[in-house]
């Protein structure tokens, strides 16, 4: 299948600001791009990227004074695939873990374990070790908090999340990692898009998506704690620790958001949309 994917995002600013953004597709996407990926900025300022330690595209630019918008279009090509499902998945000690999926079991800016373990251990632990505990803990989630833009803050931590029990997708996944790490499971942020694809359509304008990876039995697998059921169409821009290792944007200076439109639809060869 084909899905056309891209945004158009204003920042405006007062003065120039460095701004840092992750915003392209994932390199290990790439080989999936049927159309040139390209972020482009109006008005045109100098852009450059580079790969990042957990393998992201980062694009560095300075916002001149008034602001710019960037914008991206393509199309790429996806299996229609939904996210896999292995329940005999096995948790592997930590003793017999790669070196660089320790990371993902410390705590983190917006995944406090330590403030959740006694939590987890107490939710979790008399759950069987592997799939079965990684879906406990993706359906506390899922139930224990209330889905709304409304509440977004992006101050927000999986502690905050736990205990107002509201939240957006980034949300969602922070809480899940934490107690995935709480559990000795590691546990990754994802962001990238993810559209209703061959699913029921919200009114809700189109926004990207956050989700989680742990890792099980020498692999990485993905879970939603939002929406709760396998999902088609993912497309990987960042993954990292938490939010702030994925952040769309981070801007070095105050820089408003005041236009911030996404798309993610399926398309046919033709281009139509499906």
């Amino acid at each position: 299948m084909l899905i056309r994917a891209g945004y158009n995002i204003r920042l405006e600013t007062a003065q120039p600001t460095p701004l840092l953004a992750l915003l392209s597709v994932h390199p290990s996407r790439n080989k999936d791009l049927v159309t040139l990926h390209r972020i482009t900025a109006t008005p045109d300022v100098p852009m450059y990227n580079y790969v990042d330690g957990f393998g992201n595209i980062c694009t560095r630019l300075t916002v001149p004074e008034g602001g710019v918008t960037l914008d991206c279009d393509f199309v790429i090509r996806d299996t229609g695939a939904a996210d896999i499902y292995a329940p005999d998945a096995p948790q592997l000690p930590i003793e017999q873990l790669p070196d660089d999926v320790l990371v993902y079991l410390l705590g983190s800016r917006y995944c406090e374990t330590d403030r959740l373990s006694e939590t987890a251990w107490g939710l979790f632990g008399h759950i069987r070790p592997g799939w079965d505990r990684v879906q406990a803990i993706v359906d506390f989630t899922h139930d224990h908090i209330e889905f709304g833009y409304h509440h977004a803050r992006h101050t927000k931590t999986a502690w905050d999340a736990h205990q107002e029990q509201t939240g957006v997708c980034r949300d969602f996944a922070h809480l899940a990692i934490a107690l995935c790490r709480c559990m000795n499971i590691p546990a990754r942020y994802c962001t990238g898009y993810l559209g209703e694809i061959r699913e029921p359509r919200s009114e809700a304008a189109m926004d990207f998506s956050a989700w989680f990876d742990v890792y099980l039995g020498g692999n990485w697998y993905t879970f939603d704690a939002r929406h709760n059921r396998p999902r088609i169409g993912r497309i990987l821009m960042a993954r990292g620790r938490d939010a702030t290792d994925a952040a769309l944007t981070t801007s070095f200076g105050p820089a408003a958001l005041t236009r911030f439109d996404v798309i993610t639809e399926e398309v046919s060869e033709a281009g139509a949309v499906v």
